[in-house]
């Protein structure tokens, strides 16, 4: 829930008309569970006290309803009523139009080259299992020929040594995250890297499990100073930031791990993605799968739409594990995952892999030469060495804020940082994706955005 402070009015004041506004626009629906005061407080940086004194003016005036143990949701109101009231304001002062920006050049972090997909070979593939596949469900732990495959593939690129039945599918990293959430719980609390994945920190938040923010420094997350059940990092390519975990970093957070009778989940988000240098091995490989959860996906590699990713479990959890989700479902499409179990055992994996690295390492070449050349040298390239992403550091005298709005004018989307950290949020990064576009639309997009920014 976006809301912000403008003006002299008490806090309380600003955040309850501004709740009251979402709720009469309909931007908040009838029934809409809000957030936590707790939580509310953390993330506008103001005391409980204050959320609290918002909450308990809404309540008063019906907009919301505290429900005993279950939080505060948006209540039955006269809707209409109060729409008819708020068009009436409205019609009196003056009429507001609001405009759609249809976006030209986006650099979304999770488009991929979706031009060079090998549909013709997929379709064949699939084909095969069109029939009596099409109506039955895999195990909920994913279809054993692929967790065959995937255990082959980790081991032979990341080290990650492995049997099947330690590999489950599932259907994203957020889904993987509940399933994990929920055979911690009892007691879990858990260590996430500032700045950091957005949607992991939501995962920790819905299943209301505390959280620690770690700060990120030059090298990658730091090693944490207090037990946690488990820690979540990407260490082959941090999110946002883009660094690289050395080899001695890696070494603390493991050592940390069995200290504090703790688990490290390895999210390799786009391990497959290195630029520059050898591939530095992977937690699960340098622990031997002890202490390490490992998350692997294929929504980089192949296409966010299948919704397809894998996590591998230590041993010594596969049991306990399958006992608790023994009633689970499978949340993956058998013909999916058949057809991708044939993609990897007959090769088509392995060389559609080498022609993506190629082709990422040319657009990654493009907006690095882009931005040398259209861009002054105040703006910094920040993790560049891996995967479809790089921060770029604006001067101090452009904001993150500003650097989007006016990238908006000119019908280009780029994205923030600062939703991405905890505790201290910076306010001059913006990340720019470049796996969907082309390399015509990549310098197109530079050119116009250091057009646009110079101007300003």
């Amino acid at each position: 829930m976006e809301l912000s402070f403008n003006g002299d009015a008490p806090y309380y004041l600003q955040i309850y008309r501004q709740i009251r506004e979402k709720i009469i626009q309909h931007h908040l629906l009838l029934h809409t569970k809000l957030p936590s005061k707790r939580q509310l407080a953390r993330d506008l940086g103001v005391s409980v006290h204050t959320i609290q004194e918002a909450y308990a003016q809404l309540i008063a005036e019906g907009y919301i309803e505290s429900k005993e143990r279950s939080g505060y949701f948006v209540a039955a109101y006269d809707y209409e009523h109060l729409v008819s009231k708020q068009q009436q304001l409205y019609s009196a002062t003056s009429e507001i139009v609001e405009i759609e920006i249809e976006i030209d050049i986006d650099f979304h972090s999770g488009h991929v080259a979706k031009d060079v997909f090998p549909f013709k070979t997929w379709k064949k593939l699939l084909n095969r299992h069109i029939g009596d596949a099409s109506f039955t469900m895999s195990p909920w732990q994913g279809e054993w020929r692929l967790r065959q495959e995937i255990a082959a593939y980790v081991q032979q690129s990341r080290g990650v040594s492995c049997a099947p039945n330690q590999v489950f599918v599932s259907s994203g990293t957020q889904t993987q995250l509940h399933m994990i959430c929920q055979f911690f719980y009892e007691a879990a609390s858990v260590a996430i890297e500032d700045p950091g994945f957005i949607r992991a920190k939501a995962v920790f938040e819905q299943q209301r499990i505390h959280y620690e923010a770690i700060p990120v420094d030059e090298f990658g997350v730091t090693v944490p100073s207090k037990p946690h059940q488990f820690l979540y990092t990407t260490p082959a390519h941090q999110f946002p930031l883009g660094m690289i975990l050395p080899i001695q970093r890696r070494i603390e957070l493991i050592n940390w791990a069995h200290q504090n009778n703790a688990y490290i989940i390895e999210d390799d988000y786009d391990g497959e993605f290195r630029y520059k240098g050898k591939p530095i091995p992977s937690l699960a490989e340098l622990d031997e799968m002890k202490r390490v959860i490992y998350f692997g996906t294929f929504s980089k590699t192949l296409i966010p739409s299948l919704r397809m990713s894998y996590f591998v479990l230590p041993i010594k959890l596969v049991e306990p594990f399958e006992q608790k989700f023994a009633l689970q479902k499978s949340t993956v499409s058998r013909m999916d995952q058949l057809t991708l179990a044939d993609f990897m055992r007959e090769d088509y994996w392995r060389r559609h892999l080498d022609k993506m690295r190629t082709i990422y390492r040319q657009k990654q070449r493009t907006i690095l030469k882009a931005i040398h050349h259209y861009l002054s040298p105040e703006y910094e390239v920040i993790g560049e060495s891996s995967g479809l992403h790089i921060v770029l550091k604006l001067p101090a005298d452009l904001t993150e804020e500003d650097a989007i709005e006016l990238a908006k004018v000119i019908h280009i989307r780029i994205y923030p940082v600062s939703n991405s950290y905890v505790n201290v949020k910076s306010t001059n990064l913006v990340l720019l994706g470049y796996g969907g576009l082309s390399n015509e639309d990549i310098t197109r997009g530079i050119q116009l955005l250091a057009k646009v920014w110079q101007e300003r």
